[in-house]
């Protein structure tokens, strides 16, 4: 028997099935990821199949039976659809790489209160312009890291445990976080992060303000963080949203 679930969702991704249907990957508050059917979504008549599309927020109702891979969606509501965003390039690009990385990083049918909050905030800054997306992406993704269970460490080395003092180059060891300048010069195989670089992090990910911080140095923050990553998490091959949009 089937659980009639109502709740918020993000459309992560839309793909045809059939001759008339879809299938959808939703981000739900209730139930986290999730798939879901359209049935007759593509179908002239359907409501639900016009409005899900992906980075849409929506209220859903639908069947949930814990055997199904595949849940039944029965109804579904427009809350937003971002209008702001989907007019400006660098705001499609980084929105679809903060969907991704929730489509590709998450548990299926792991619900989490506090990441579908975040998912919904962050959607909301960039397409009131809160701030260059650039870095409400970076800010994103720490948070999504945490919530990951692979947290950044800016306070203490995590080799000798000292304070971390961003007066000159630090290293980044890619298992365990951020060294400090001393065991550095004296580690090998660690990656070199630069004073700024760590003072651009240090702002992200306590809300400070980034205004001269350059575009350049993001793209450096986006390596050194797909890397990290990708040493975490084997099948991650890195965020296909930037490929598509340069």
């Amino acid at each position: 028997m089937s659980d009639i679930i109502k709740t918020e969702a993000v459309v992560l991704s839309k793909l045809n099935y059939g001759d008339t249907s879809s299938i959808v990957t939703l981000y739900t508050e209730s139930d986290g990821k999730l798939s879901a059917i359209i049935k007759g979504g593509r179908g002239p008549k359907s409501k639900s199949g016009k409005i899900i599309d992906p980075l849409n927020h929506l209220q859903i109702i639908f069947y949930k039976k814990n055997t199904r891979d595949v849940q039944i969606l029965s109804d579904a509501n427009l809350i937003s659809h971002f209008v702001n965003i989907k007019e400006d390039l660098d705001d499609t690009k980084y929105s679809f790489a903060i969907i991704e990385l929730v489509k590709n990083l998450t548990v299926e049918l792991e619900a989490n209160a506090k990441l579908f909050k975040g998912l919904i905030k962050i959607l909301n800054m960039i397409n009131d312009k809160k701030e260059a997306s650039t870095f409400l992406y970076g800010r994103f993704l720490l948070f999504f890291l945490s919530e990951l269970g692979y947290e950044l460490s800016i306070d203490k080395c995590s080799i000798c445990g000292n304070d971390v003092v961003a007066k000159k180059s630090l290293g980044f060891d890619y298992n365990t976080g951020f060294v400090c300048s001393d065991c550095f010069e004296s580690h090998s195989g660690l990656e070199n992060v630069s004073a700024e670089l760590f003072e651009l992090i240090f702002c992200l990910k306590t809300n400070r303000l980034t205004e001269k911080f350059s575009v350049d140095l993001m793209d450096r923050f986006n390596l050194l963080l797909e890397r990290y990553l990708k040493f975490h998490v084997s099948d991650f091959k890195g965020i296909q949203s930037f490929q598509i949009y340069r």
